[in-house]
């Protein structure tokens, strides 16, 4: 007998600011109208920006139906909501005495700390997928089943995820910190793998977007 349908209640559930963030990218170097047309298309109704966490399906159906609409340019766009969603954990979500607690660690330990820090929250950012510190030197993430990634692409395509954690370890630890996703369920199998870099190495991420 196959198992019963999950109950929307039940749906694992992603950080608002997945859509939140995106959605306000969207606005800015879009338009309002064509960011209604992205949603609408994505069959997501806009949430209010006061939402808890929302169906990961949700967060899956935007990002994706960004990616098929703008092609190359929704990897600029999603960056730029990654980005954005680092702000916004850096304004509300670590309180100020641990970033300055973290700052004033040494690079490695404070790397750690906030590694840390991520693991015990990364529910809220990969909803039924499962993320872990797979090393240290260099500190590489991975995330197993994650639900925003791409439906097929042919390189690693998980923008936001990159943008995240760069804003978190450029602002607490790392000033010059690039992310390079070297791995990517959207290729094919496997899981996603970040690979942070210190001092930027050889990372590059997409072009940056310009409002029409």
């Amino acid at each position: 007998m196959s198992a019963a349908p999950l109950d929307a209640q039940d749906e694992p559930r992603i950080g608002p600011n997945a859509i939140l963030q995106t959605i306000a990218v969207l606005d800015r170097h879009l338009g309002r109208s064509e960011r209604d047309r992205i949603m609408k298309l994505a069959g997501v109704p806009v949430p209010p920006a006061d939402s808890g966490m929302l169906p990961e399906s949700q967060c899956h159906a935007v990002h994706q139906a960004l990616r098929v609409d703008q092609g190359e340019a929704s990897e600029g766009l999603l960056w730029l909501s990654g980005l954005a969603t680092g702000d916004y954990i850096l304004a509300n979500r670590i309180p100020g005495f641990a970033q300055k607690i973290i700052k004033f660690l040494p690079a490695a330990l404070g790397a750690k700390v906030l590694a840390k820090a991520i693991t015990k929250h990364a529910w809220t950012f990969v909803g039924s997928g499962q993320f872990q510190v797979e090393g240290f030197k260099p500190l590489t993430f991975r995330i197993d089943g994650n639900p925003l990634r791409a439906e097929s692409a042919e390189h690693p395509a998980c923008h936001w995820h990159a943008a995240v954690f760069q804003r978190l370890f450029s602002t607490l630890v790392w000033p010059d910190c690039k992310v390079e996703e070297i791995s990517c369920a959207s290729m094919g199998s496997g899981p996603c793998r970040f690979v942070l870099h210190p001092q930027g190495g050889r990372a590059s991420h997409p072009a940056p977007v310009h409002s029409g």
